[in-house]
């Protein structure tokens, strides 16, 4: 654990959940990607929720560690995920603060480690004939590096390496939320 993740562990009561508000409407970079999953919402928002289980699902995910959780079910995650390139990975870290609100439903990430610190994330799942369509966006001015900061967000880190892997994480979750929700053989049907 670094010493910054030490540092956030440390300066959150875990007794009370994140409030991230709504995401920005005026970054620089915005990514979006989504499908339809034909799952129902609750299912497949449950897979979504439960990151400690992606790197089981998704190949390219190598941890999500919680470094302290929150009632809602979210709380302060360190993740890290390889975005391939062919045969090789580019290796990827970030820590986020984790909100979930099971009502409507939502997921919620802001970015506090690593490159993409200060990045939002939003998980929305909403119910359409054909299942649930699921809409990841992530919104953000990119990093602080004096000229080319807004350049390598908007034209190497969002479109290559954070839809890079989100989409990955879309589709490898939505199939398992699909083979979940698939139709069982009947024994002795003939």
């Amino acid at each position: 654990m670094t010493a910054m993740s030490n540092t956030l562990k440390s300066d959150h009561d875990s007794r009370t959940n994140y409030v991230l508000g709504p995401l920005a409407s005026d970054r620089l970079m915005t990514t979006v990607d989504q499908a339809i999953v034909r799952a129902p919402v609750q299912r497949i928002f449950e897979i979504a929720r439960d990151v400690e289980h992606w790197p089981a699902y998704l190949p390219h995910y190598r941890f999500v560690r919680f470094l302290h959780r929150t009632p809602d079910r979210g709380g302060l995650v360190e993740m890290a995920a390889n975005r391939p390139f062919g045969p090789l990975g580019w290796p990827t870290w970030w820590l986020s603060e984790m909100a979930v609100n099971e009502d409507v439903p939502w997921v919620r990430f802001r970015h506090v480690g690593g490159l993409t610190t200060r990045m939002d994330v939003e998980w929305s799942f909403t119910m359409v004939n054909e299942g649930t369509l699921v809409r990841i966006v992530h919104v953000w001015n990119g990093p602080t590096w004096p000229f080319i900061g807004s350049f390598a967000a908007t034209q190497v880190i969002g479109p290559v390496f954070v839809h890079g892997i989100a989409s990955r994480t879309l589709a490898g979750l939505a199939r398992v939320a699909e083979q979940a929700s698939a139709p069982r053989a009947s024994v002795g049907a003939r």
